[in-house]
C-alpha cells in the first residue's frame, strides 16, 4: 500500500504540473472538476490489488489530453471560456457596492469586503472598480489619492451614533448621503442602515 500510494501521489503531483498551473488559487471551476476525477481514478488503486496502477496511468492520460484539447479550444472560443469558468463580476463601482449584479450570486457582501480588507482597503471611497476574478482572486482598480471620495468603512465601527457635521453611508450597499440629509431610508438599495462616512487615502 506505500509503495502504491507513494507511486500513485507522484503521478498527480507530474500530472498537475503537465497542465501548466501553479497553485490552487489560479484554479477555475473546470480545472477542480479535473482534480476531483483524478483523485478518484488515483484512490482505488493505493489500496486495492485487484485495480492495477496502469489503469490510472491510462485514465490519468486521459484527462490530462481532454483538458489540454479543451483548453485549446477554449484558447480561441470566448463563448466555450465562458461556459466552463463563468465571467468575472464587478464588486464594487464607482465606491458602491455593485447590488445589481451581486444578487445572482451565493456570496455575502461580508466575504467580499474582507477580501478588499485582505488588499488594505479601509473604505470603499477608495475603489474605482473591484472584480472577482473567476478563479477567486480580487482585482482592485483604485482612485488616485487626490480623487478619493466618501465611503462606507470596511474595518468594524462603531455604528450606533451618526456625526451630523459628516456624511453618513449606507452600510449596505455604500451611497453616500451629505451631511444634513434626513432620508431615512437608502434610494438606492431601500435599506435604513447608516453609519458616518471616511474619506481617509
Amino acid at each position: 500500500i506505500i509503495l502504491r500510494t507513494t507511486c500513485m501521489f507522484l503521478l498527480i503531483i507530474i500530472l498537475l504540473r503537465l497542465t501548466g498551473r501553479r497553485g490552487v488559487r489560479q484554479l477555475t471551476l473546470f480545472e477542480v472538476a479535473m482534480i476531483l476525477a483524478l483523485g478518484s481514478a488515483a484512490g482505488d488503486p493505493m489500496f486495492q490489488k485487484e485495480v492495477p496502477v496502469f489503469y490510472a496511468i491510462v485514465v490519468f492520460g486521459i484527462v490530462l489530453a481532454w483538458y489540454k484539447l479543451i483548453t485549446f479550444l477554449a484558447s480561441r472560443s470566448k463563448l466555450l471560456t465562458r461556459l466552463l469558468e463563468g465571467k468575472e463580476m464587478v464588486v464594487v463601482k464607482n465606491g458602491m457596492f455593485n447590488i445589481e449584479e451581486n444578487r445572482r450570486t451565493d456570496f455575502s457582501q461580508n466575504e467580499f469586503f474582507a477580501e478588499l480588507r485582505n488588499q488594505s482597503v479601509e473604505h470603499l471611497g477608495q475603489v474605482k472598480i473591484a472584480l472577482l476574478e473567476v478563479d477567486g482572486t480580487m482585482s482592485i482598480l483604485r482612485y488616485p489619492e487626490q480623487e478619493v471620495r466618501y465611503g462606507l468603512p470596511l474595518f468594524p465601527v462603531d455604528t450606533t451614533g451618526l456625526d451630523n457635521y459628516a456624511p453618513r453611508v449606507c452600510t449596505f450597499c455604500g451611497k453616500v448621503e451629505e451631511p444634513g440629509n434626513r432620508i431615512l431610508r437608502c434610494s438606492r438599495c431601500g435599506k435604513n442602515e447608516w453609519t458616518t462616512a471616511i474619506n481617509t487615502a
